[in-house]
């Protein structure tokens, strides 16, 4: 699994990420083990990927100290965070980006400490923000740190293409890259956040998350599941209804496909993902070491060409597309 270098070219990831939030407790129910999520990282180390991608609002900051338990000692893996987000405090009750340049430079010192480094490889903005500060302002923050050495590139999460371009015209060095979520059965990002990114002379290298869906296709699910009140999808409308039977049918047919190339089913969704020429990279969440292992082959696919356009036909039956 060869790393990829970014258009900026100060990073190159291999095309598979470990997302670290399905390791982090809060919102995966109450299944958790942190040896087994230190294991895991060192599952998808063993397996060639070469970063993990975590946020201070994953367990609220138990993600970062899983990471920095985990990667002691090995200061060549990439980093990953993310941004902004407000956890305590809020009119809400609930999350919000706030993007002041304090909060955001304030957040950034508070991830360095839990991740016990002096440097983040990969800084995102983890959503846009919900109190009004001028996307100009949020940017200058960003290459502020990077020209403090704190940060080595910075990024977006969550943003349309509106945003990426307003962000772009305000950065000093481009914007190294947007998290997106995209999957077979979520593909608004094809249909123009993927287009942008790829334009101008310093395009921003994608990022794919969400590829799994939660799990849902990794074909685990043969019959509706349920889950904890502490397991975020327990409220999750994918895991119910008539949108459960609609990706259920799709992945039985899926795994006809599989199964005539002798390959495992995540394997083959991630692996789909990875082909999109626009994306960069997929980010994939596990909660043992064998899940990761199952996915960490997918980027050998890439060049496929035939067995994508079998998966794209299957796909427009169901609906994709």
């Amino acid at each position: 699994m060869l790393p990829r270098a970014l258009p900026t070219r100060s990073l190159a990831l291999t095309p598979i990420g470990l997302g670290v939030w399905t390791l982090s407790r809060k919102y995966w129910g109450d299944d958790h083990d942190d040896a087994r999520a230190i294991r895991t990282i060192h599952a998808a180390l063993d397996s060639g990927i070469n970063w993990v991608d975590t946020a201070p609002l994953y367990g609220e900051g138990h993600g970062d100290r899983l990471v920095a338990e985990a990667l002691s000692g090995r200061p060549e893996v990439i980093v990953a965070s993310k941004v902004g987000v407000l956890v305590e405090g809020t009119a809400s009750g609930h999350a919000e980006s706030k993007l002041t340049a304090e909060h955001v430079v304030a957040d950034c010192e508070a991830s360095l400490r839990r991740l016990k480094r002096d440097r983040i490889d990969l800084l995102q903005v983890h959503w846009p923000c919900n109190h009004g500060t001028p996307l100009e302002e949020t940017v200058g923050a960003l290459d502020g740190l990077r020209a403090a050495g704190k940060i080595r590139e910075w990024g977006l999460c969550n943003y349309d293409a509106d945003g990426i371009a307003e962000a772009r015209m305000h950065a000093t060095q481009g914007v190294a890259s947007l998290q997106t979520p995209l999957s077979l059965l979520r593909r608004e990002a094809e249909h123009e956040v993927l287009g942008v990114c790829g334009q101008g002379p310093q395009p921003t290298a994608v990022f794919a998350y969400e590829t799994l869906c939660r799990g849902l296709l990794t074909g685990r699910f043969r019959s509706l599941p349920t889950f904890p009140a502490t397991d975020q999808r327990s409220w999750d409308e994918r895991f119910q209804g008539r949108r459960f039977a609609h990706a259920r049918a799709l992945l039985d047919d899926l795994q006809k496909v599989a199964d005539r190339v002798h390959i495992g089913l995540p394997e083959l969704v991630v692996g789909w993902v990875l082909a999109k020429k626009q994306v960069h990279c997929a980010i994939v969440g596990a909660r043992t070491p064998d899940q990761i292992i199952q996915t960490a082959t997918a980027a050998r696919l890439v060049s496929k060409s035939k067995l994508w356009a079998i998966v794209d036909k299957v796909a427009a039956l169901h609906g994709g597309g």
